[in-house]
């Protein structure tokens, strides 16, 4: 996979993609980085990327001619047909869903914004998904491109090493996951639960469902909506209602 980041503090990335799961993908050829000032583009003599609004308000907009050049440059030395992600408070809020969706495309533009806002020709004309990691505003979107492309790597194939990590992971399965215990399996008298060290695969699997159950229930259950349950989880639902009461 090819990422190209638009950004104009392409500093920021330097830490993030230099360490862990991101760095060992890059090391392994899965995926390349590649962030660009886009302030390159500007086409004036001071290099200005943004100016004000038109009808008046508070901030500066990003003008549109850097970023439509800098995507059009990128666009060309493109062996594929990128797609090209806004970061912006107005997008679909991401989700697991959206990662998986993310992840079998073959090349990543992220577009960073800063300032009030972007020109709307951009959102228009160039870009071809919208992206908000959450119900809040940040002062730029460049932490917002580094959770979706942390979400994006890790997904893709033999990065993590262990196919099966990601699968199970929370809302990968519609629900939150299970809990976690490492040894020792008695650590100052708080135990692990028994079953757990039973041995027995099957129990330990039926457990983990029902532990991922209740706790998508007692945190998420927004989760459950429209969610088709078995009718094992149904009767589990019912138990661990009742417990919650």
């Amino acid at each position: 996979m090819k990422i190209d980041v638009l950004t104009l503090f392409p500093e920021m990335f330097e830490g993030v993609f230099g360490h862990s799961i991101l760095k060992k993908a890059e090391d392994q050829h899965a995926v390349q980085y590649n962030v660009v000032n886009f302030r390159s583009y500007a086409d004036n003599k001071h290099q200005t990327v943004d100016d004000y609004p038109y009808g008046g308000g508070a901030g500066m907009v990003l003008k549109p001619q850097p970023i439509f050049d800098a995507v059009k440059d990128l666009q060309e030395k493109s062996s594929s047909s990128p797609r090209v992600i806004l970061l912006c408070p107005q997008g679909e809020r991401y989700t697991q869903n959206k990662a998986e969706e993310l992840a079998a495309s073959d090349h990543l533009i992220f577009i960073c914004g800063h300032y009030e806002g972007y020109d709307e020709r951009i959102r228009e004309h160039i870009v071809t998904d919208e992206i908000s990691i959450g119900d809040y505003v940040l002062t730029g979107g460049e932490l917002g491109a580094m959770v979706v492309i942390d979400s994006v790597v890790r997904l893709l194939p033999e990065v993590l090493g262990n196919e099966e990590s990601h699968m199970k992971d929370s809302f990968s399965t519609g629900m939150l996951e299970h809990p976690h215990y490492t040894r020792p399996a008695d650590f100052r008298g708080m135990k692990v639960p028994e079953v757990l060290t039973s041995g027995n695969h099957r129990l330990i699997n039926e457990w983990r469902d029902k532990e991922s159950l209740r706790r998508t229930y007692m945190r998420r259950p927004d989760l459950l909506e429209g969610t088709e349950l078995t009718s094992q989880q149904k009767k589990w639902l019912e138990e661990i209602k009742k417990d919650a009461k």
